[in-house]
């Protein structure tokens, strides 16, 4: 059967007017139960705010003017599918012309509703608490499928509307197959956080752990099969034509398939590491690389591998992995130690953050690789606390700022609801080149008009966030606020669903 578009809308609406996570469970798990096998995994992905396509080269400005709405609905979700294939595949001379005609042709066939909600998929701006959680325990509940069976086909394949089609189509049989494919990015392993190496060594009782550096580059996924390699995001993006220098130092590897997880950087002279924003816009694009690369060369870390001499070694001990990253590669380790004193990870972290570097991640060298979930066995180490928030809003500068977009309002992810929370404002940090570059940035990302001299924006954008501690205050929703918040640096590399959740801001909280 056709799911009609009508029917993701109204499921969408009735996920977003509730905070209660079982009831948005509920709502998804009976569309999916609805909806024919064939069409699961997209309805799942709308859902989840995705593009199988990934890109439709549609932007803000091309829906800034939408055609009059259709009085009743007739769309269905394979039909808005076939048209986004038919969006991305344009390109080429009169490659603009012909997505023009179709996103008239689509949206003039949508209803209000569904142009809204059209809108906010295609512009990466659907905010409806349907998180990637919410939309796996609803898969789990549609097709009576273990939480763990579910999780694990989703680490290996990737994306979770991928393992929404297969369990719709062959049930809990289909995922227990899913197996890691070269070739093929799976999610990452995240870390944890923790204030100090001692609060991260305790996580672990006095079991050895593997310390590694935290290095400030980008997250990069290398999978090489017949001697063929390909670069991968920590959001699963394909950058193998930026990084030829990643390329080159995997392709130089012995053996044969691999799959490797690492950071790719720019080091400055001396070796300490330049700033993020460096390596981002390094990393950022194609264009003229071979003169970017002379110019600002990349460095290629790795800190773990999930394949090589023909094993999968996701379920291996950390231990076990380290061992065989040192004999395949050990010009190309991070900074890491192998201990079980806490004290010598202090030293060692200490040692990382006077060479420049963020800090450390330390490791439970008995855990296996769980992709995908921030657990207890990888806690990262940072010598201040920081916050990865989400902008909300932006206040019109005044005396020597006027004329640009000054103080941003900082929001922290609510899990419950799905949207965000505001904790707190700031200007700290600022640099005139950073000023000039956020005015831009959130004027492209301003939802509706100046309120006076404060500006909404679509939650989007990231930012990295240094405090001193958080205490209670009434001021802001969260009943929070932060001390003495300055800004480190945007976050290009980390989507709105990624921040920190208000309760781990709340985690940080310095009086009572």
């Amino acid at each position: 059967m056709d799911t009609a578009l009508a029917d993701l809308v109204a499921t969408s609406r009735e996920v977003a007017a509730t905070r209660s996570r079982t009831a948005k469970t509920e709502a998804i798990a009976a569309l999916l139960t609805r909806a024919g096998a064939d069409e699961v995994g997209t309805v799942v992905a709308f859902l989840s705010g995705v593009l199988p396509q990934r890109r439709l080269g549609v932007g803000h400005q091309s829906l800034r003017s939408l055609p009059e709405p259709a009085p009743d609905s007739s769309l269905t979700v394979a039909e808005v599918d076939a048209a986004f294939d038919r969006l991305a595949a344009a390109a080429g001379s009169g490659s603009s012309t012909a997505r023009r005609a179709e996103l008239v042709s689509l949206l003039g066939a949508a209803t209000a509703d569904e142009q809204r909600f059209l809108r906010d998929l295609m512009t990466g701006n659907l905010r409806q608490g349907a998180l990637d959680g919410v939309v796996q325990a609803a898969v789990a509940r549609a097709y009576e499928i273990p939480d763990a069976v579910v999780r694990r086909a989703i680490m290996l394949a990737g994306f979770t509307h991928v393992v929404a089609g297969l369990a719709a189509r062959g049930g809990q049989p289909a995922l227990e197959d899913v197996r890691l494919v070269v070739g093929r990015p799976l999610r990452p392993m995240l870390a944890a956080s923790a204030k100090t190496t001692a609060e991260a060594a305790d996580t672990f009782a006095g079991a050895e752990m593997l310390v590694d550096g935290k290095l400030d580059g980008i997250r990069v996924q290398v999978h090489r099969l017949d001697g063929a390699v390909t670069v991968f995001t920590r959001s699963l993006d394909d950058i193998t034509d930026r990084v030829p220098e990643v390329v080159e130092a995997v392709a130089a590897l012995p053996g044969g398939d691999l799959v490797l997880d690492g950071e790719a950087i720019v080091l400055r002279e001396g070796g300490r590491p330049a700033p993020f924003q460096v390596t981002g816009a390094r990393t950022a694009s194609s264009a003229d690389v071979e003169r970017l690369r002379a110019e600002v060369p990349l460095t290629t870390y790795l800190f773990d591998v999930l394949r090589a001499d023909g094993r999968d070694l996701v379920d291996a001990p950390a231990r076990e992995r380290h061992e065989v990253l040192i004999a395949l590669a050990p010009h190309l380790v991070v900074p890491r130690l192998l201990t079980d004193d806490a004290d010598a990870a202090a030293t060692f972290f200490d040692d990382l953050v006077a060479a420049g570097h963020e800090g450390v991640v330390v490791k439970d060298a008995d855990a296996p690789y769980a992709a995908g979930r921030r657990g207890s066995g990888w806690v990262k180490v940072k010598p201040t606390h920081t916050l990865d928030l989400v902008v909300l809003a932006v206040e019109q500068g005044s005396g020597r700022r006027r004329g640009w977009l000054s103080n941003i309002h900082l929001g922290a992810r609510d899990p419950e609801s799905g949207g965000f929370v505001m904790v707190g404002k700031t200007f700290k940090g600022m640099t005139d080149e950073m000023l000039r570059w956020q005015t831009e940035r959130f004027t492209d990302l301003a939802d509706g008009p100046a309120d006076g001299y404060v500006v909404t924006v679509r939650p989007e954008q990231v930012v990295e966030i240094a405090i001193d501690g958080i205490q209670r205050s009434t001021r802001y929703p969260g009943g929070i606020a932060l001390r003495f918040a300055r800004v480190l640096r945007y976050r290009d590399d980390k989507r709105p669903d990624e921040v920190d959740t208000i309760d781990a801001v709340r985690s940080y909280s310095t009086s009572d």
